[in-house]
């Protein structure tokens, strides 16, 4: 990612029904903590290109104190290009790099709200499993999932 990406991933995101404004702060935050310092930020952003155009991100970055575990903390794939591979390719490329860098689990969070459960089935698809659920976590009705997939 550079920083002339940060624009087009702010768009795709604003335009991604799932994100909540207070959700794109936080992406916003973590975006420039990672163009300030990409060695020191704890993040990792790699983005899909079609023709010049930013059409999807992932961010992921290991857990303090431990030992080869990962959040994969944000992925998104602009709406008008969805189903067509990018989001898998995103993120089979965030595994092979965390499996490069001695990554050997990775953890994924999200809402179960209905609206997420297009996002809960991808996840599945790719190997993940639900290993924990919080009850009211964001919101009254509104559960923490967390998904798990060992790399090794």
């Amino acid at each position: 990612m550079t920083g002339t990406d940060k624009p087009d991933i702010m768009r795709m995101l604003q335009n991604t029904p799932e994100f909540e404004p207070e959700e794109l702060v936080v992406a916003e935050e973590v975006i420039d903590d990672y163009l300030n310092d990409p060695v020191n930020s704890g993040y990792y952003i790699l983005v899909a290109e079609n023709d010049a155009s930013v059409v999807g991100y992932v961010c992921y970055g290991t857990i303090p104190m431990t030992r080869g575990s990962w959040d994969m903390y944000w992925l998104a794939v602009d709406p008008a290009q969805q189903t067509r591979g990018i989001g898998k390719a995103l993120v089979s490329a965030a595994e092979e790099d965390i499996t490069t860098r001695k990554g050997r689990l990775i953890l994924i969070e999200t809402s179960s709200q209905p609206g997420y459960e297009k996002t809960r089935r991808f996840h599945k698809a790719r190997g993940y499993e639900i290993i924990c659920r919080i009850a009211d976590f964001y919101a009254p009705n509104d559960d923490k999932i967390i998904f798990q997939k060992r790399l090794s």
